[in-house]
């Protein structure tokens, strides 16, 4: 009998650290630079600039570090070092041939490695779905870090967040759908509805459909997008409202579920934007960046290595209550601008909120980060 061959260490193990400390630093950074308390980092100057490092900076490390899966630890590095490397250019030397070029090669290395699963292997057209996604987002961030699109940042960061509230939408429902299905066999209930594919299929279509008119620029193009949009948030909470939230007591799940709410808020509220352009570009932006995007990812990133760690996502609720920081800061974005209020205390409150939690997460994550063996770790008193 041949020995079995070790298991390979899953990427998210450096990914899921670093995206989570680059979250904490960030955010702070950016709105520090904002109130004109610190220096300018190049990258920072504008709002465009921080919008391109929470999507292809963060976002991106938490997808790849997603979507992987095991590597050869070489590899996993080397992707590392492209994304460090991008950072670093695009902060420094926004539109440098560094920041070019090292964001190319990630994308590269990504597409590379992410696509074949999906357009290969998935018989399912929704399951295909993320292979363009992915290969979107990938080519907007490698455009984007060398300066291309100069003119069009708002259209890039609208483009570049629907392709992750897609991707949001598709990977969110399906690790929501046999979480609660699990955890409500474990209760004595049964869960019928759990990924519902009428309600995915139509959710995609409309975000698909929404991506391709949000580049036109004639009037009834833009209607039709919001109301996309809003058709599109309105499913996704009729899909969430049908995984029965209210029977679930468990802090992980719950976390899930609120960053699911808070990606039908931003839909409609981006939707709601699109039509009525007197709704500020702040709220309809940051509900889903802040929101959903920090939510999720908090939710996913911990769920993920905790089970690598524990076999058991809910073994440290306190970190996971630690997530409803990131929520109250998602609100001192989105309330302020709506109800047009001064912004410097609540950007502070915000940038405090999301620091102090992505900053947990990245200790815990760091502490996890060779939890790929078989065997379950000790676990810890609750």
């Amino acid at each position: 009998m041949r020995p079995r061959k070790p298991r390979l260490p899953f990427a998210n193990a450096w990914f899921f650290p670093a995206a989570a400390l680059y979250a904490a630093l960030l955010l702070p950074w950016s709105v520090l630079t904002l109130l004109g308390l610190v220096p300018a980092l190049p990258g920072l100057a504008t709002s465009a600039g921080h919008a391109h490092e929470m999507l292809f900076g963060f976002a991106l490390a938490v997808v790849t570090g997603y979507l992987l899966g095991p590597q050869r630890l070489g590899l996993t590095l080397a992707l590392l070092t492209c994304w460090c490397l991008a950072r670093l250019g695009f902060l420094l030397w926004p539109g440098s041939w560094l920041a070019l070029a090292s964001a190319a090669v990630f994308a590269a290395g990504l597409c590379w490695k992410v696509l074949p699963r999906f357009l290969g292997a998935a018989k399912k057209w929704r399951n295909q779905t993320v292979a363009p996604v992915v290969a979107g987002l990938s080519l907007l961030s490698a455009l984007t870090s060398g300066g291309f699109g100069a003119g069009y940042d708002r259209l890039m960061t609208e483009e570049a967040l629907l392709l992750i509230a897609t991707l949001m939408f598709f990977m969110g429902g399906r690790i929501i759908a046999p979480a609660i299905a699990g955890y409500a066999q474990s209760k004595g209930w049964r869960l019928d509805a759990r990924v519902q594919p009428h309600i995915e299929g139509a959710v995609l279509i409309l975000l698909g459909a929404a991506l391709l008119l949000n580049v036109m620029p004639w009037p009834l193009t833009q209607q039709l997008t919001g109301a996309l949009l809003v058709a599109a948030s309105a499913l996704t909470a009729v899909r969430l409202l049908r995984w029965q939230p209210w029977r679930c007591t468990r802090m992980d799940l719950l976390i899930l579920l609120l960053g699911y709410a808070w990606l039908a808020t931003g839909l409609l509220l981006l939707g709601l934007g699109t039509l009525l352009k007197t709704l500020p570009l702040n709220a309809t932006l940051h509900a889903l960046s802040v929101g959903a995007l920090g939510s999720l990812t908090f939710a996913v990133m911990a769920r993920t290595r905790l089970i690598y760690r524990f076999r058991d996502p809910a073994v440290l609720p306190w970190l996971q209550a630690g997530a409803l920081l990131i929520s109250l800061a998602a609100l001192a974005r989105v309330l302020p601008a709506l109800l047009n209020q001064p912004l410097q205390g609540w950007l502070l409150l915000a940038a405090g909120c999301w620091s102090l939690a992505f900053l947990a997460l990245a200790l815990l994550l760091w502490r996890c980060r060779d939890a790929h063996s078989d065997s379950p770790r000790h676990v810890p008193d609750r």
